[in-house]
């Protein structure tokens, strides 16, 4: 396993930044360990799987969790708004670094992650394949 930390900046968008990150570096599989700092937008969509909604508020990333690899990336965000009220749900572009986001990714050496079609969702899900290293 390696550790990847790295650090986001005012502007950036938060989904399209890590995956750039794990691109850049072909990581094939990897999982969020820690995901901290605040945005000046947010863009979720819910559990329903259809409405995304977009919030112009200052709000500070207090959870940031999911799979991250150069073929897929699935994360959910929770946020806390000024009066310490929480919201959150699945990652989608237009989610706006304010000040600083602070991202460790955890390497999964000897694993790729992918997707295909599931029937049962609707969606296409996580396909985890075990690879060798050279």
């Amino acid at each position: 396993m390696k550790t990847h930390a790295f650090r986001l900046h005012r502007g950036q968008d938060l989904l399209l930044e890590i995956e750039a990150f794990a691109t850049a570096r072909g990581i094939e599989a990897a999982t969020i360990l820690s995901g901290v700092g605040c945005v000046s937008r947010a863009r979720l969509r819910d559990a329903g799987g259809v409405d995304i909604r977009t919030l112009e508020e200052d709000l500070e990333i207090v959870s940031l969790t999911g799979t991250v690899s150069e073929a897929r990336t699935h994360l959910h965000v929770s946020f806390s708004r000024r009066d310490l009220s929480t919201l959150g749900g699945h990652l989608v572009p237009g989610c706006l670094v304010n000040t600083t986001a602070e991202i460790v990714l955890l390497e999964l050496e000897g694993l790729a992650f992918g997707s295909a079609a599931d029937e049962e969702t609707g969606y296409d899900e996580l396909v985890v394949r075990d690879i060798k290293r050279a």
